[in-house]
């Protein structure tokens, strides 16, 4: 086989393409797209050219990856962050060139997080319906917040401002109002798209529109494609004021040239510079660890005896869905699941790929694409809480670059309209002076 960075496995084919694994198979069988079979082991893969016809990868091999990487902001840009978290959006907005004014968070541990590893930032810890943004009005360039998404009261009448009083969407939307930002950025789960039939998301970009700002269509990133690990999806919503919408044009992020797997996460490679640090972790009661032992890399409850099935999952054996959470043990050679609060619930199981454990904070972190330097604050229940409802660090830095260059014509807009008013003024007073 020549070069074999241009081949992909079945998982990796399965990941890129958005289908499951068992439906390339039937396109394989009835010759929708024939994989390839590598002859010293009969794997089936599947050439670059035979993925780059579907729309959603063309994104990943236009590899514009490596020019926009090296984007830098004319000037530092100032970011108020609300929904902070643990930093996982400020860390990648921070290594595209934003300087954090304030980030407001109500989690006492992730505001501990937060000062732990930037004493400087200006953290503000406590209930969002309390705080003022009024100091910062006109003083910053973008607001951000992942404001959870919450479903608004409908009474047969269009919902305004005002009649989402008591969410946090409506907080979210008092600070653009107070603060005036050129840009907004919303960030959620993909859920949002069709949450209440589609209602909440458009309540969310009326109001956006009513507060002054011309809203870019709504996008789900996902998150494999910008250097992470991991198959979290994410909605971003990106808001430019209405004065300046129409001078500028947003593109969002392009695709990093491959997808990361387990193995970049925990082992030394292009992603870290060495292996996972030990740390902290769960662990398995007894006859879990001896259960979840049996399943493959990969694998999940289905990959157990049938007698082991009906074990673990009691009730749920005999109800519809795949489950396929549940047993689930990773792969060394696929990303991770989208992480969750803990990584040994029974619904969402997180399994090492070769050790029968949970994985470790540490391990939780690199899959976000923490910095290993990054500490977390708390007992590890709030550690493992903070971190898997975090925005991963690499997929922030990608969006915050693609911000960047919106921002960057943004100046060089308003820099023009100063030259040509300097010159209007300069001529204006040649005009008047006495002959």
């Amino acid at each position: 086989m020549e070069n074999r960075a241009e081949y992909y496995s079945i998982a990796q084919a399965a990941d890129i393409l958005g289908v499951t694994k068992e439906t390339l198979r039937r396109w394989d069988e009835n010759g929708t797209m024939v994989a390839q079979r590598v002859e010293s082991n009969n794997y089936r893969v599947y050439h670059k050219s035979q993925l780059e016809f579907f729309e959603n990868t063309q994104h990943m091999f236009k590899n514009a990856w490596d020019a926009e990487f090296v984007t830098k902001p004319n000037r530092e840009y100032k970011l108020l962050e609300l929904f902070a978290g643990a930093g996982g959006l400020a860390i990648g907005m921070e290594r595209a060139g934003f300087e954090s004014v304030l980030l407001n968070e109500l989690d006492k541990h992730a505001c501990n997080t937060l000062r732990k590893n930037r004493p400087d930032w200006n953290v503000v810890e406590g209930d969002i319906s309390k705080i003022s943004f009024t100091q910062y009005r006109d003083q910053i360039d973008i607001l951000s917040g992942g404001f959870p998404c919450q479903s608004f009261s409908y009474a047969g009448k269009q919902l305004g401002f005002e009649d989402t009083r008591g969410t946090l969407f409506y907080e979210f939307a008092r600070a653009v109002r107070e603060t005036n930002p050129k840009v907004l950025l919303g960030e959620n789960v993909r859920g949002l798209l069709n949450h209440d039939n589609g209602e909440t998301l458009k309540t969310i970009s009326n109001i956006i529109r009513d507060l002054g700002y011309t809203l870019v269509e709504p996008h789900v990133l996902k998150a494999m494609f910008y250097q992470v690990p991991q198959k979290r999806e994410r909605l971003f919503l990106v808001g430019i004021r209405n004065d300046l919408a129409d001078k500028v044009k947003f593109a969002w992020p392009s695709s990093y040239k491959r997808i990361l797997t387990m193995r970049d996460a925990l082992k030394k490679g292009e992603l870290y510079p060495c292996d996972v640090p030990k740390s902290e972790g769960q662990t398995y009661p007894k006859r879990k660890a001896e259960i979840l032992k049996m399943v493959p890399p990969g694998g999940y409850w289905r990959d157990l005896p049938d007698n082991i099935q009906r074990e673990y999952m009691m009730k749920s054996y005999y109800l519809g869905g795949g489950k396929t959470g549940m047993a689930r043990r990773l792969s060394w050679d696929e990303p991770s699941l989208t992480l969750t609060c803990a990584p040994a619930q029974k619904q969402t199981e997180r399994c090492h790929p070769e050790e029968t454990r949970p994985l470790t904070v540490r391990e939780y972190a690199r899959i976000q694409t923490f910095p290993d330097d990054w500490q977390f604050a708390g007992p590890v229940s709030a550690q493992y809480k903070q971190i898997g409802n975090a925005v991963p660090v690499n997929l922030a830095h990608a969006m915050g670059r693609a911000l960047v260059r919106l921002l960057n014509q943004i100046d060089d807009h308003l820099k023009i309209q100063i030259t040509t008013k300097k010159k209007r003024t300069s001529t204006k007073a040649v005009d008047e002076m006495p002959a």
